[in-house]
């Protein structure tokens, strides 16, 4: 399987532009661009307004990560050798994957079904750990996860649920 935009010409600066213009349209409040040392978009943090308060989230690329999946794409012989360690190239390709996500992300906000919250959950951002809901949910797994059977009770309502759908 081919990387989705992995031939994507598209200069980040327009990307993260276009990545805010969405946010926005969608509520966004205060986003703000993380860089690196050398000037480059790492990060891209906004506030969304919700009924229970505002809540930060923030959305890395993991540019290590996206140039390992080029590499390994080339290996495997399903992209170009020009692709290999290009470092701008899987910026470019990790930031319009990222842009894409999040566009389909807000199109299934859109319909009422979930809400930004749900969608954006594993990116709530604490301020006070400087920690993502994610990287919480790693370092503290064995609180986020039910252990032990679900109750009864718990049961009854997801069969009246399922009951009630069909």
């Amino acid at each position: 399987m081919a990387i989705k935009n992995y031939t994507t010409k598209i200069a980040v600066k327009k990307t993260v532009s276009e990545i805010e213009s969405i946010l926005s349209k969608h509520g966004a409040k205060k986003i703000l661009k993380d860089y690196d040392g050398a000037g480059y978009v790492t990060g891209i943090s906004f506030m969304v307004e919700t009924p229970g308060g505002s809540i930060p989230f923030k959305l890395p690329i993991d540019l290590r990560a996206w140039v390992c999946l080029i590499n390994r794409a080339v290996d495997d012989k399903k992209l170009p050798q020009r692709f290999r360690h290009d470092a701008d190239q899987a910026r470019r390709t990790g930031w319009r994957v990222i842009k894409d996500w999040i566009d389909a992300q807000l199109a299934i906000v859109e319909t009422q079904t979930v809400t930004i919250e749900q969608v954006f959950l594993p990116y709530a951002y604490d301020l006070r750990t400087d920690e993502t809901m994610y990287q919480k949910f790693l370092s503290k797994r064995e609180e986020f996860v039910a252990l032990e059977e679900p109750t009864k009770e718990f049961k009854q309502n997801d069969e009246d649920l399922n009951e009630a759908v069909k």
